[in-house]
């Protein structure tokens, strides 16, 4: 299995190639367009700001190889966020996979932003969420988010129900990190090579 992790100068790269290996594939990290094209798996994750993000996609062309790739490919966080229509954080247009705006969350009375920690699964469909029985928890970090919409495949509740994941065709995309979700996260990581 051939898995390219596309380069990007975001944070949490680290933490994904260690997450594949204990899968037993051993990714590339690469921003080389032939590399990416060629790999049977594209993963797009990210901790960083849209705005400064998007110009780094731009400036080498990712923006445009990253919507015409046919293979699944998989937004995590702020890959996510980026494969969105708009984004607030930055005010920045994204790269529209996902014909939807990402928001900053208003906090309410006793509630943080970032929002930090585990949170339930709920409303799973989608390969992603293959063999899930029952709402599983995974882990967050994120201050934006993707409202519910016609392409989210499942939502969590922090302030406000919002999109958990999206997929529309070959993206998928999660808000959350599943390489930092434990055994649940490795599921959703082993039904994503699996696709």
């Amino acid at each position: 299995m051939n898995v390219a992790i596309i380069q990007y100068n975001a944070g949490n790269v680290c933490s994904v190639e260690y997450a594949l290996r204990r899968l037993g594939v051993e990714p590339v990290l690469t921003d080389d367009e032939a590399m990416i094209r060629q790999a049977d798996r594209v993963i797009f994750p990210g901790v960083g700001e849209a705005a400064y993000t998007m110009s780094y996609l731009r400036e080498r062309g990712l923006d445009r190889l990253i919507k015409s790739l046919t293979q699944p490919v998989l937004g995590i966080c702020l890959g996510m966020q980026l494969m969105c229509n708009h984004s607030e954080e930055g005010d920045v247009d994204g790269l529209d996979i996902f014909h939807v705006p990402v928001k900053r969350f208003v906090p309410a009375v006793g509630e943080k932003v970032p929002h930090m920690g585990w949170n339930t699964l709920e409303q799973t469909r989608t390969p992603l969420f293959r063999g899930f029985e029952r709402e599983e928890f995974v882990y967050f970090v994120h201050s934006f988010y993707v409202p519910v919409n016609e392409a989210t495949v499942a939502t969590t509740r922090y302030i406000h129900p919002f999109s958990a994941s999206l997929q529309r065709d070959n993206f998928y995309a999660t808000q959350f990190h599943p390489e930092k979700s434990g055994a649940v996260g490795e599921r959703i990581l082993t039904n994503f090579l699996e696709l």
